[in-house]
């Protein structure tokens, strides 16, 4: 039987965790940038990195296959729908603002929190309303304005808000299956985002296939390949986490993700980062801490 204070220390390792993988995903966009220089347009930067990341990953669950083939509803609830969040957030940018696809994917501990409360019974403490003020105030704070509400109004707003919801309902299955291996988990997911990339390919405007040239093929497998050693970390440090912590807690974490992503976009590419952007980071770091220390 595991003790309280044994639960704690994971629970805080489990936050701490998922706030670095959250960095992580804020730093995603520049290899999905610098594939789509490259000629792999659309869902296929994607696409190109879950598959070096399904090399890798098929020799690491073989061992458990059996296993995992008897859990299989399991992990098809939470691959699907976890993958399905980031497939969706990723189709959104195509179709809206950036802007508009952060907060309404961000607003996950909004539908984290209710499905806490109807799903393990969790109460809506003090502490948790703060964080949520805290996030999803920083939030407003460096991504919207005077105008914005955040109500979807085209198509890519309707899929950016469905992708919060999936990411909720996602990180529901993950953590009423921590049984399950870390790394069956992570298989799941990987496949559920390749699953809905391709088939978003059908639905996308364009070309169906990448405009990579002939001559660059070898340069560009050669990144592909390496694309794992990034990506696959990464997800174990936000689906591992999410198997211990309620889904409303993972919500508010994840945010670091856009502290993470306003900052690199600012250093790196020319974006915008002056008091404003300041002040609803440390809104944001407010919540993340606020929700760590929280007992």
């Amino acid at each position: 039987m595991v003790s309280s204070e044994a639960q704690s220390s994971n629970g805080t390792w489990a936050s701490i965790t998922l706030v670095a993988g959250g960095m992580m995903w804020g730093l995603y966009w520049i290899p999905v940038r610098f594939f789509f220089d490259l000629g792999l347009t659309g869902p296929w930067p994607g696409i190109a990195m879950y598959t070096s990341a399904l090399l890798v990953l098929v020799p690491l669950i073989w061992r458990d296959r059996q296993t995992l083939a008897l859990q299989w509803r399991d992990l098809v609830f939470s691959g699907m729908f976890t993958g399905a969040a980031f497939s969706l957030y990723s189709i959104s940018l195509v179709y809206t603002d950036v802007v508009r696809s952060i907060l309404l994917f961000y607003l996950t501990p909004i539908w984290g929190t209710l499905l806490g409360v109807l799903f393990l019974g969790e109460r809506l403490s003090l502490g948790r309303m703060a964080a949520l003020v805290c996030g999803l105030g920083g939030l407003f704070v460096v991504l919207g304005d005077a105008n914005f509400v955040p109500l979807p109004q085209n198509i890519g707003d309707w899929l950016a808000l469905a992708s919060g919801i999936c990411w909720a309902l996602g990180t529901l299955g993950l953590y009423r299956a921590a049984d399950i291996s870390v790394s069956g988990q992570v298989f799941a997911f990987v496949m559920g985002a390749m699953f809905l990339s391709l088939v978003g390919l059908a639905f996308l405007p364009g070309p169906v296939l990448p405009s990579v040239a002939q001559s660059d093929y070898l340069w560009v497998l050669q990144f592909v390949l390496l694309s794992a050693l990034y990506v696959l970390p990464m997800i174990y440090m936000t689906i591992w986490p999410a198997t211990k912590l309620s889904p409303a807690r993972v919500g508010l974490l994840l945010m670091s993700e856009v502290v993470v992503g306003i900052a690199s976009a600012a250093a790196l590419a020319g974006e915008p980062f002056g008091l404003r952007e300041l002040l609803g980071a440390l809104l944001i770091v407010s919540a993340a801490v606020l929700e760590i220390v929280r007992s």
